[in-house]
């Protein structure tokens, strides 16, 4: 089983480096860095880190190693939470004498010696706690790395609400809720936001578009940004807010970017929208994926594709 490969390869490697994608979540965060946390419990004499830019609203979840180029050699380096290579933050991953995919996207970039990849599960979280389960023992999670895999489940289920929740998922939270943290300090800093990101969801919803097939979008520019003072790291506290409304079946914001191309967040409360984003320089899950839009233009065609989709699936 691939599960065992990884397992040995774990333990034949005395240096270890986990990666996870580019502007990280709570997902890619907890899964990077409780699974460094668990390797850490389980072997004591090993040299584990965690790299990637370190993000200012995800300091309370954990901080980042530096780690230098010679510490590569003869490493096994870990991703985590990422579906392709030009997402990996930290282009240093193929350095090292071994590599292992982790991850709950579709395997369309099966990049690694060795792959774990299974995207009916809600989250790399999910994922690393099933994998230390079934560990013989091998790895053993301590109530750090338990604090960082329900914190990158609960963000990845949209706090249970989101259909990728099984009762596996839940059977596994129950477990990470033996451990000695408190779940309802980290269910408070999820909820969180500050004063900028709140207004930012406010002009989210003031600028919100609907078609008569539910498709909605909003733009946010990097002058709205700027006026809020909402950080880099901060602007996707407005990605849900589209999804409150009824009337709204599927959702895209686009964020305007520093270069002046824009970030995608297609959402759906139903209708696959991981094809649109496929179409756009992009991809993730059926209901929640990323894309790029080089202008307007591109703009004006994801929303014709998300409103035509929802047209098509009108029942």
């Amino acid at each position: 089983m691939i599960q065992d490969k990884i397992l040995q390869a774990i333990a034949a490697h005395d240096t270890i480096i986990v990666h996870r994608h580019a502007r990280p979540d709570p997902d890619a965060y907890g899964s990077q860095v409780g699974l460094a946390e668990t390797i850490r419990n389980s072997y004591p004499d090993k040299k584990v880190y965690v790299v990637g830019e370190s993000v200012p609203s995800l300091a309370w979840e954990a901080t980042m190693d530096t780690v230098s180029d010679d510490q590569y050699a003869g490493a096994l380096v870990i991703v985590t939470d990422t579906a392709d290579t030009p997402r990996i933050d930290d282009d240093r991953y193929d350095k090292g004498a071994m590599l292992i995919k982790i991850d709950h996207h579709p395997n369309d970039d099966a990049y690694g010696d060795l792959q774990l990849v299974q995207p009916e599960l809600s989250s790399a979280s999910e994922l690393l706690v099933d994998l230390i389960n079934g560990s013989n023992g091998q790895l053993k999670m301590n109530t750090a790395a338990a604090r960082l895999f329900y914190t990158g489940i609960v963000g990845d289920t949209g706090r249970f609400m989101y259909n990728n929740t099984t009762a596996k998922t839940l059977t596994i939270v129950a477990q990470l809720y033996g451990y000695d943290f408190d779940p309802s300090l980290v269910n408070q800093k999820m909820n969180e936001v500050t004063l900028g990101q709140a207004k930012l969801q406010a002009l989210a919803m003031d600028e919100l578009t609907i078609t008569d097939n539910g498709a909605g979008y909003y733009v946010i520019r990097q002058a709205d940004l700027k006026r809020l003072g909402v950080a880099a790291d901060q602007y996707q506290a407005a990605v849900g807010t589209g999804g409150r409304l009824a009337e709204v079946r599927a959702w895209a914001m686009f964020t305007e970017q520093p270069e002046g191309n824009f970030r995608v967040s297609l959402r759906s409360k139903g209708p696959v929208i991981s094809g649109i984003a496929k179409n756009h320089n992009g991809g993730g899950h059926d209901l929640a994926s990323g894309a790029k839009a080089a202008n307007e233009d591109e703009i004006k065609q994801i929303v014709s594709e998300l409103d035509e989709l929802l047209a098509s699936t009108r029942k």
